[in-house]
């Protein structure tokens, strides 16, 4: 069997979550990506808005009986010896299309082939096969390797739903992004500050978000309380009381996964323009938030489309930054966030 040898290797990575500009939920999903020559198989794939069966948040014997399959321990799922490379995010079900292939031994070697979408027990490789992508050989021992570490670590140390500590003055607000971050998967929890928190509770969160009416005296006695505790957090400083402006912030705060493998990697916003760099051929949204002098939100989302690796710069309307105004850049899996400067 003819395949060019490729590297293997597994890296974190999310489909970030988010409130939507129409008021839609999309859910936070942390998941291991597969690493193909040093680039995630998911950026060939286009905008592809998936995550692998590798998710975090699927009980331990799904995940650890997921890993073997792609080991070829168990019988292959799929009908042709096809297994999901990446499936739906929100469902996970086949009828919602998923990424498959064709998985297989040759001698030590392992060779993914066959890349089709698939949405039936049958895939149609003539009308939904994709091409020029693989066939990927891999080395035997890496791609083990890879694989059996997910199952050297301890089953009852899965990775912790993720967590965020809000500390601010207005209930109300903090109320409805704990809320809003609830929706979507991640879990949140108000307070005034974090005096008396135990070590071990500090140690469950990810990040934390100031209001911008916390002042730099408690900001900085809530930096020393997880300090003591040894604990390392991403801090948000809420950027306006917007609940989709403060979900995006939060989003790219807990995105651990290293800047060459995001599709998103720079936004600028300046001058009535946004400037963004993307990595790989994708659909980009851009949206902009306003306050007005009442302090009222105005959305207005002014680009939804795909665009191909390499800088763009987008115009705004007038009115869409006029006062305070911010603007939220997402892809599949990247969400950053900029004030508008002027």
């Amino acid at each position: 069997m003819s395949a060019e040898y490729a590297t293997f290797g597994l890296a974190p990575a999310i489909r970030a979550g988010g409130v939507l500009a129409d008021g839609a939920y999309q859910a936070h999903r942390d998941f291991v990506d597969f690493i193909v020559d040093g680039r995630p198989l998911l950026f060939q794939l286009s905008d592809l808005d998936a995550v692998s069966p590798l998710a975090s948040d699927v009980p331990p014997s799904i995940f650890t009986a997921q890993v073997r399959s792609l080991l070829l321990e168990a019988d292959a799922p799929l009908t042709g010896g096809r297994y999901v490379v990446y499936g739906c995010p929100e469902c996970a079900d086949l009828a919602c299309g998923a990424v498959t292939a064709v998985i297989e031994r040759d001698g030590d070697d392992y060779v993914w082939r066959d890349f089709a979408w698939q949405t039936d027990e049958e895939a149609d490789l003539r009308l939904n096969g994709y091409t020029g992508i693989g066939p990927f050989r891999f080395h035997g021992s890496e791609y083990r390797s890879a694989l059996e570490s997910l199952l050297r670590e301890d089953a009852d140390e899965t990775s912790p739903r993720p967590r965020v500590l809000l500390i601010g003055a207005r209930v109300a607000v903090l109320a409805k992004l704990a809320a809003a971050l609830r929706t979507i998967g991640i879990g949140a929890d108000i307070a005034h500050d974090a005096a008396g928190v135990p070590d071990e509770e500090l140690r469950g969160y990810g990040a934390v978000v100031f209001g911008r009416a916390v002042g730099e005296q408690d900001r900085q006695a809530v930096r020393r309380a997880f300090d003591r505790a040894g604990v390392e957090v991403a801090y948000v400083d809420g950027l306006a009381p917007i609940i989709p402006l403060l979900v995006a912030q939060i989003e790219n705060a807990l995105d651990r996964s290293p800047a060459r493998q995001r599709r998103l990697t720079r936004l600028i916003a300046a001058d009535g323009q946004a400037g963004i760099e993307i990595t790989s051929t994708c659909r980009v949204e851009l949206t902009a938030y306003r306050l007005d002098r009442l302090y009222r939100t105005h959305t207005y989302r002014f680009f939804d489309g795909i665009l191909p690796a390499g800088r763009h710069r987008i115009g705004l309307d007038a009115k869409s930054v006029k006062g305070e105004s911010f603007i939220v850049a997402r892809t599949t899996g990247t969400v950053l966030v900029e004030p508008m400067g002027r």
